[in-house]
């Protein structure tokens, strides 16, 4: 049965994500404090966090940039305010794989649980090769990648985007097709997404040594990965 690990300091709000998740067989544990959150998704394995960004205490971007620093990979759907872009485009960037905009529809947050869930459980049940380029190696296995066999941090999200276009160099992805693969469903949301997680890999793996840039633009349709010796 999943574990899922609820922060969020609206008691009403809480109550509403209990109930529904529950429903639906979920195991659910609260924290309605940011540093008492904190503390409980790194002492116990969850197999999924929401996270509201707006906490006392700690916030849920702070929150998100010592999970990321600790080096766990469990995934988080953040909860934010309703125009709030760039919180949201933040979250995404720090490493949140989702968000649901406040106020939210109960079934879609179930949805979104389900999609993120269903995504995990597929990626550790389908066995995936080591992807190896010059300079560069992709192991799912342990989720790591290095440049010129140096270690660089990356994102949950950012490995599993990296991974999707490098596992077909050359192959041109849409931004939708991107969303549906990596995020496993049917985006609604804004294809700048997928625009920002690019952009953070590129710098990621220029500040780990990359000389070429191996994810490459293809305008008016999405993006490609090329080998670095062949990157313009």
């Amino acid at each position: 049965m999943p574990e899922i690990l609820v922060i969020e300091d609206d008691p009403h709000i809480l109550a509403l994500l209990r109930a529904c998740l529950t429903r639906e067989g979920y195991m659910v544990t609260t924290e309605e404090n940011g540093s008492k959150g904190l503390s409980r998704a790194l002492e116990k394995k969850f197999d999924l966090i929401i996270l509201d960004l707006m906490l006392p205490d700690k916030d849920g971007f702070e929150i998100c940039r010592e999970l990321l620093a600790a080096e766990n990979d469990t995934p988080i759907l953040i909860l934010t305010a309703r125009g709030d872009e760039m919180d949201r485009v933040l979250g995404l960037r720090l490493g949140a794989d989702d968000y649901v905009v406040k106020p939210f529809s109960p079934r879609e947050l179930v949805a979104r649980v389900g999609a993120i869930l269903r995504r995990i459980n597929k990626a550790r049940s389908t066995p995936r090769p080591m992807l190896s380029f010059p300079g560069l190696e992709i192991n799912p296995e342990n989720r790591m990648v290095k440049v010129n066999k140096k270690k660089i941090a990356l994102t949950p999200k950012e490995f599993d985007l990296l991974y999707q276009l490098a596992s077909r160099p050359g192959r041109v992805y849409t931004r939708e097709e991107l969303m549906d693969l990596v995020w496993g469903y049917d985006y609604t949301g804004s294809s700048r997404t997928i625009d920002e997680h690019v952009k953070n890999l590129r710098q990621k793996l220029r500040e780990g040594g990359a000389t070429g840039q191996c994810i490459q633009t293809v305008w008016g349709v999405g993006y490609k990965f090329e080998e670095e010796e062949e990157a313009q």
